[in-house]
């Protein structure tokens, strides 16, 4: 197996509106999450969240403890969201056996244990994709389903954007420090997500774009209110949103994506609406 991960630092947002099309994707695109026996991810200056995934085919991939943490274990002092968008496969921590299919999720506390990802078929593979924040304390340990979720009907047909918000790793469902995730699903015919616009001053958030079809691409919106920047994305890929900008798509087709926040602040309605017609 292979470990890969990078730093990314965080922008002041007088600095991004000069960014370029190259310097606004190598600062905020997260581009290869998923890749065969390898764990990849990103270290975040934006709360310290970490973004990232893994990929087990023929191998149990663990997940390390990259140099940035100064620790021993990833968790010591982490807490950890995991989304399973593959196929069957299984969590190994602390002697426990987690199992999780196509959109099911698992909250993992802090603690001095070491994480284990496994396939359940190496024909399908399981595609782990995490959130990770820094925990105060250690919560239980949780999986999570739909099933489990506090789900929001948002939008209509009419304005392209019919989707249901599925909060799953959030205050109303499960004990989190300060991670929260969740899972949003856009109706066929309906292409836009989180508008009107927004921005959460007391918390970050990562953006997991997938069941984006190879000849169709997401657009994501990012920047300040009056400020807007766009990044083209393919699916599988994620992007880093600070606390100062907005966080919005439209894409070619219908699309789901994994929303994850860290900060200080747990509540999830906490947030600066702009009206569409003031974005710039």
């Amino acid at each position: 197996m292979r470990t890969n991960y990078e730093l990314r630092y965080a922008a002041h947002p007088e600095d991004a509106r000069s960014y370029d099309t190259q310097r606004l994707r190598r600062d905020f695109l997260i581009e290869k999450i998923f890749a065969a026996d390898e764990v990849n991810m990103v270290y975040s200056m934006y709360d310290r969240m970490v973004v990232g995934g893994a990929m087990p085919v023929k191998e149990t991939l663990q997940l390390e403890a990259i140099d940035p943490l100064k620790q021993p274990v990833f968790l010591r002092n982490r807490e950890l969201g995991i989304f399973n968008v593959g196929g069957k496969g299984k969590v190994k921590t602390g002697g426990v056996v987690f199992e999780l299919d196509y959109k099911e999720a698992l909250y993992l506390g802090a603690g001095d244990r070491e994480v284990y990802f496994e396939s359940e078929d190496a024909d399908k593979p399981a595609k782990f994709y995490f959130n990770s924040a820094i925990a105060h304390r250690n919560y239980p340990d949780k999986k999570v389903t739909k099933e489990d979720a506090v789900v929001a009907e948002m939008g209509s047909l009419e304005t392209s954007n019919h989707r249901n918000i599925n909060k799953m790793i959030v205050n109303q469902v499960l004990p989190t420090c300060q991670l929260q995730m969740g899972m949003t699903e856009l109706e066929p015919g309906s292409v836009w997500n989180t508008m009107p616009a927004h921005v959460h001053s007391r918390r970050m958030e990562a953006y997991f774009y997938f069941e984006v079809l190879d000849d169709q691409a997401v657009c994501h919106f990012m920047g300040e209110v009056d400020e807007t920047r766009h990044i083209w994305m393919k699916g599988d890929q994620a992007v880093l949103s600070p606390e100062w900008s907005i966080h919005s798509a439209a894409a070619t087709s219908n699309y789901s994506f994994i929303w994850g926040m860290a900060g200080e602040n747990l509540d999830y309605g906490d947030q600066d609406f702009s009206k569409i017609v003031e974005l710039k």
